[in-house]
């Protein structure tokens, strides 16, 4: 299977694609929050393009596995999104995947500057890495 992984933000929001036997992840793009139209006419384009079987958004939580505001905002970005795109949405949940994102970043040499401009999309990727090597049995759809 297929999948599109989305790590949602209010100003940046990353995106990877798996394989088609969804086994690996790689980063794809940015989407730029200009408004939230624009942001998903850009959003539903790009699914359509890549033909996913299903989507998975990350779900940031703290480390006590409590929700944020942010939290929050990703759930209600789930449901629009539900709206729009009738494909199955698993959700991963996620601490620190930025972080960690741009500590990959600058294992690689990737400089401050570069850094910045494919930080969502790694964290798309640690997103659904993190889901693709979960059995199916651990994976949560809503």
């Amino acid at each position: 299977m297929k999948y599109v992984a989305i790590d949602y933000g209010t100003k940046y929001t990353g995106i990877a694609v798996s394989d088609s036997m969804g086994v690996f992840a790689f980063p794809k793009q940015s989407i730029i929050m200009t408004t939230q139209k624009e942001f998903f006419i850009k959003l539903v384009e790009l699914i359509y393009v890549e033909s996913p079987d299903a989507l998975v958004v990350g779900l940031p939580v703290l480390f006590d596995n409590s929700e944020t505001l942010i939290t929050r905002q990703v759930r209600n970005f789930i449901k629009r999104l539900k709206h729009k795109i009738m494909l199955p949405v698993f959700l991963m949940k996620e601490i620190l995947s930025s972080y960690e994102a741009k500590l990959d970043l600058q294992s690689v040499g990737y400089r401050k500057n570069k850094i910045k401009s494919v930080l969502d999309q790694q964290a798309a990727v640690r997103i659904l890495q993190s889901f693709l090597d979960q059995s199916e049995s651990e994976r949560v759809q809503v």
